[in-house]
């Protein structure tokens, strides 16, 4: 099955060596998942300050700078992984680098017909 892994955490959370020794161990632990035929993708994403969100109410657009809602803790990254069952899926998740700052939250992927094949 696949789940995706959400890492969310405050973004000031680490220090600037901190976030690149967590990028070293997440890189590792993508490799060790690659090699157990365990990694789908994976990735950090940018700051909220850089981020658009859209909606569509009344047929209208709307755009506007940075995330949908204010939280203690922003998305801060992803990964896809494919996992037996969910307790697989949970101790993946307790060896991703930002767990030690943040919360891991673990979604099964819905399987859809219709959807591209990788």
């Amino acid at each position: 099955m696949k789940y995706m892994l959400l890492v969310y955490m405050d973004e000031q959370a680490m220090t600037d060596e901190e976030r690149e020794h967590c990028y070293v161990e997440s890189a590792q632990l993508t490799q060790d998942l690659n090699a157990r035929g365990q990694y789908l993708g994976a990735g950090p994403l940018h700051s909220v300050s850089s981020a658009t969100s859209v909606r569509v109410r009344d047929d209208r657009r709307l755009v506007t700078d940075g995330p949908f809602a204010e939280t203690r803790e922003q998305l801060g990254g992803y990964y896809v992984i494919e996992a037996k069952d969910l307790d697989e899926a949970i101790e993946i998740a307790e060896r991703v680098p930002p767990v030690r700052y943040g919360t891991i939250e673990i979604r099964p992927v819905m399987e859809i017909p219709g959807l591209p094949e990788n």
